[in-house]
């Protein structure tokens, strides 16, 4: 892959004021690497975002740096890799970016993504099975100008339920090594429906069959033989007279009887 050049500038705004920089369509930046004084930096925005969708992170950038330190018209050519972005999480606009300057004579270890290519048997059309990615990107190490943008990974050899695809299967360029566990799966082909969903829907299908034959709790009579609350009269005793109110008129009489005897 050739090398994308890229303007930056040195900075001398640093801390809360880079908030200007951001304002004026530029994004500050740091250099850093092995052995290598760590320097602030800035660049067009708009011009980071092109360059950052061409070379992703394992792409070389050629950095071009100008500033007062340099003679007239001079920059400095540094080959980098960028390592992190940080984002806005509202827009996803860039706010801070580190460029990794790398000796093209040494090789380094970056994360690579994993692409998935080839066209899904009709047992995935027919929704029988899916297709899983537990790996989106595997880590490699090879000199800088041999690191690939990505690894391909032809599905249509997963033909069958659990056929999967091993890292230790992975297909790089010459001069690449693969450094992610090799037992490692990188994409598999699996039932739509696991044993674990068909579990838990049989589950539910039980709870809402019980939840249906439950009789309807509220506004019903109460159960032949069930005794009644505590105060409340039934039919029997209504109908007999025996009811709080006469039991306590009865009571009520007594004392007066025996008095009169007296």
């Amino acid at each position: 892959m050739d090398r994308i050049p890229l303007k930056a500038v040195e900075r001398e705004i640093l801390g809360k004021k880079v908030a200007r920089l951001r304002r004026d369509g530029l994004i500050p930046a740091h250099v850093f690497g092995n052995k290598i004084e760590t320097e602030h930096v800035s660049v067009n925005t708009l011009e980071f975002k092109k360059v950052y969708s061409e070379a992703g992170e394992t792409g070389l950038v050629d950095l071009k740096i100008g500033g007062r330190n340099l003679p007239a018209g001079r920059q400095e050519v540094r080959p980098v890799l960028i390592r992190e972005v940080q984002l806005d999480p509202l827009t996803d606009a860039p706010l801070h970016v580190d460029f990794y300057q790398v000796n093209l004579s040494e090789k380094v270890t970056v994360a690579v993504p994993v692409s998935l290519i080839g066209d899904e048997p009709e047992i995935v059309h027919t929704g029988e099975a899916v297709v899983i990615q537990p790996l989106m990107e595997v880590e490699v190490e090879a000199l800088p100008d041999n690191l690939p943008e990505k690894i391909e990974v032809d599905i249509t050899t997963l033909r069958a339920i659990d056929d999967a695809i091993l890292v230790s299967s992975l297909k790089v360029p010459e001069g690449v090594t693969v450094v992610t566990d090799p037992e490692a799966v990188v994409v598999k082909r699996d039932n739509a429906v696991t044993e674990e969903m068909k579990k838990l829907m049989e589950e539910q299908a039980a709870e809402q069959a019980a939840a249906a034959a439950a009789p309807p709790a509220g506004g019903e009579a109460a159960a032949e033989g069930e005794a009644p609350a505590e105060g409340e009269i039934t039919e029997g005793e209504a109908a007999e007279g025996n009811g709080p109110e006469e039991s306590k008129g009865e009571a009520e009489k007594k004392p007066a009887e025996e008095k009169s005897r007296q």
